[in-house]
């Protein structure tokens, strides 16, 4: 840990919101690269201990992915919540935006989350399951409302596909910094959509 790092938590209180943890361990992720970073290093800059630590996160590969099971349970939420009427399409649109709404204040913490996900070698086993949990909420969304097991053709590529979009504007956003995270994955879903025309009006 750097000198300054240590300087500015000397005398803190320890931390007591996975929020703080996650703020802490992305600025050390950061400063001092994610291999080189501990689970010790981590639980002593909070001012917690290992139990602590591990009584929010399974791993260290979890905590740039922060609450990432209760986002695919708010994501099945809102999929229920649609009405019939609304086209597969649009219904995925409205909530992979709704998915990825962060809050302004958390958005300089979601960009560094993102490229740690996306730019860490290391991550990359543990996120290709996290990948296959999004991709599921939204194949079983699919399937159900085109009468097809999740596991069909149809609705195990549109989580692909959903999700090649997204991950292309998470690429997009952290190489723009003046682009709009929501506007450019608005932009990639509705070119999805415009291209599942026909799968949209026959729903």
């Amino acid at each position: 840990m750097s000198a300054a790092a240590g300087a500015r938590r000397a005398g803190r209180r320890p931390v007591t919101s996975r929020d703080e943890i996650e703020h802490i361990a992305l600025e050390l992720f950061t400063e001092h690269g994610f291999d080189s970073t501990t689970v010790d290093d981590v639980a002593h800059a909070a001012g917690i201990g290992r139990r602590t630590f591990f009584r929010y996160y399974a791993s260290k590969n979890d905590v740039p992915w922060g609450a990432f099971d209760e986002m695919l349970d708010r994501m099945r939420a809102r999929f229920a919540a649609l009405p019939p009427e609304v086209p597969v399409m649009a219904g995925i649109r409205e909530t992979v935006l709704d998915f990825n709404d962060i809050p302004e204040a958390e958005r300089p913490w979601h960009r560094q989350r993102l490229r740690l996900i996306l730019e860490t070698p290391t991550l990359q086993a543990h996120s290709a399951l996290r990948y296959a949990e999004w991709r599921r909420v939204v194949a079983d969304y699919a399937g159900e409302r085109l009468g097809q097991p999740p596991t069909a053709l149809l609705p195990r590529t549109l989580g692909h596909v959903c999700l090649g979009a997204a991950l292309a504007a998470y690429e997009q956003w952290l190489s723009a910094e003046d682009e709009e995270l929501r506007g450019l994955l608005d932009e990639a879903l509705a070119a999805l959509s415009d291209g599942f025309a026909e799968t949209r009006s026959a729903c």
